[in-house]
């Protein structure tokens, strides 16, 4: 096999999209796995739509996600610049190349004239007529036009672009290495845009011509990509060119149905861009594990790997071709796993500065026992947050828990309880639990009953981590004060 090369080539008119995240992860694993290399490629063409910090919040992203890229901004490899912006003076040599050779040719149309050809070529069978072979020699270009008329335009500087010549009648064929052998008609391939009249390529000649130069091996991209693809062959073919291994990924789709876009994800609850987990506190390993297997499977019943097992089992043969539907209760198991593999101490940095945005700072020891005793029950860091019940006395008791668990001797017992822990030496979990079951056979009580009314009167709320241990964290003077003042107010 010839060295592999692939490459991530984003645009920066958003943020990374959870979907670009993990089509940067398997081509990362895909090159690891074949000690290849990695490419970054900004392709900033769309000056349209371009975000000033969208770069700088791509590189971000993957740096925190643990891929890192061997060529890109900033890590020459030779065959840049890795910028498309960069690399005009290309794209428009190899345009008029393809003019000159008679695979590309000049048009003129503007956009009233475009949507005038879409009104009156438009039929029941085909309402969004293409710009190809049937219409082209209706509207404004090198087909239509003499030579003097053309020649007189380009030099008086009238705006134009430069279009793909799809000749009809043939078929184009490639193998995708995920969805085996597939071809198209050419009658179905519009005569699409290389380069637009503001002189940028689109992303059709600019992707060709970078893959090329850069010596891309392997190309692992999206499925809705599939449809552009035989534009590209044609293109490779134009160009005296071979084209790289291609393979198309299956479709991330939203829970509510449709490709995970932004608007799906908002009505699904589901961040969509990649630095929306990382400020939200989700391990970047559990990311990583989760959409690794968001399309792709192992081929045993594995869930957990680390990047190098990934690196190790990876395979393109193994990636489905249907849509995988985004689970964000899989991805918050994935999250509790990595989290309980921390240490608590770890944990509570994460924790302690989205505790004094609310005027909380416990101690660092302190904190560290409220981690121990609650790295089972939360899914991300900020989750310790809701359990304000560590760091302040109730101001109020949960309404359905008081009228299920509060009863009429509820406060008694309480205080009776409250009694048998003044003394109690030391005030741990095994210690306390033994003091109130020794009230609750005293009282002829249920235990139960008991531990309910102790739990909604040091906390508020009806659950929680075990009460004996919840205790011992709280300590003795916190949970008597709570205990009297709960029987006082709740009476």
């Amino acid at each position: 096999m010839n060295p592999v090369r692939v490459r991530f080539a984003p645009s920066p008119t958003g943020y990374l999209h959870i979907g670009g995240l993990r089509t940067a992860l398997y081509n990362y694993l895909f090159a690891r796995k074949h000690d290849g290399t990695v490419i970054l490629r900004i392709e900033d063409t769309d000056q349209k739509r371009f975000v000033d910090d969208a770069e700088e919040d791509i590189i971000a992203s993957l740096q925190w996600a643990g891929i890192e890229y061997d060529e890109g901004p900033g890590r020459d490899g030779g065959v840049g610049p890795y910028r498309q912006s960069e690399r005009s003076d290309i794209y428009s040599e190899i345009a008029e190349k393809l003019v000159e050779s008679g695979h590309a040719y000049i048009a003129f149309d503007t956009e009233e004239e475009l949507a005038g050809m879409r009104e009156r070529f438009a039929t029941e069978e085909n309402p969004n007529p293409r710009y190809g072979s049937s219409t082209r020699e209706h509207m404004q270009n090198s087909f239509s036009l003499s030579e003097e008329d053309v020649s007189s335009r380009l030099a008086s500087a009238h705006p134009h672009v430069i279009r793909l010549n799809v000749t009809p009648g043939e078929t184009v064929s490639f193998t995708d290495l995920i969805r085996g052998d597939i071809a198209f008609a050419t009658e179905n391939v519009d005569d699409q845009i290389l380069m637009k009249s503001d002189g940028h390529p689109t992303y059709h000649l600019a992707n060709i011509v970078d893959d090329h130069m850069m010596g891309v091996s392997h190309v692992i991209r999206g499925e809705e990509w599939l449809p552009s693809t035989p534009k590209h062959i044609l293109l490779y073919e134009a160009l005296g060119w071979d084209p790289p291994k291609l393979a198309h990924l299956p479709l991330i789709l939203s829970p509510t149905g449709g490709k995970l876009s932004k608007r799906s994800s908002e009505r699904a609850g589901i961040p969509v861009f990649v630095n929306e987990y990382r400020s939200a506190g989700y391990e970047s390993g559990a990311l990583i594990n989760f959409l690794a297997l968001l399309g792709w499977n192992p081929g045993d019943e594995r869930e957990l790997f680390s990047m190098e097992g990934l690196i190790e089992t990876f395979s393109l043969e193994r990636v489905g071709q249907s849509g995988v539907q985004f689970d964000l209760n899989k991805l918050q198991w994935y999250n509790e796993q990595y989290l309980r593999q921390r240490s608590a101490q770890s944990i509570a940095t994460d924790v302690k500065p989205l505790l004094a945005e609310s005027g909380i700072e416990p101690s660092d020891e302190y904190l560290e026992r409220v981690v121990e005793v609650m790295k089972e029950r939360i899914s991300i860091p900020s989750d310790l947050v809701e359990a304000m019940y560590f760091f302040q006395d109730p101001t109020s008791y949960d309404d359905k828990t008081k009228k299920k668990r509060w009863k009429e001797d509820s406060s008694d017992l309480i205080l009776l309880f409250s009694e048998k822990l003044d003394p109690l030496e030391p005030f741990d979990a095994t210690t306390i639990e033994i003091a109130l079951r020794e009230l609750a056979e005293e009282r002829e009580a249920g235990a139960g009953r008991i531990i309910h009314s102790v739990r909604l009167a040091t906390s508020g709320v009806g659950f929680g981590p075990g009460l004996f241990d919840l205790l011992e964290v709280l300590g003795k003077e916190t949970t008597i004060r709570r205990l009297r003042a709960a029987a006082e107010i709740l009476g």
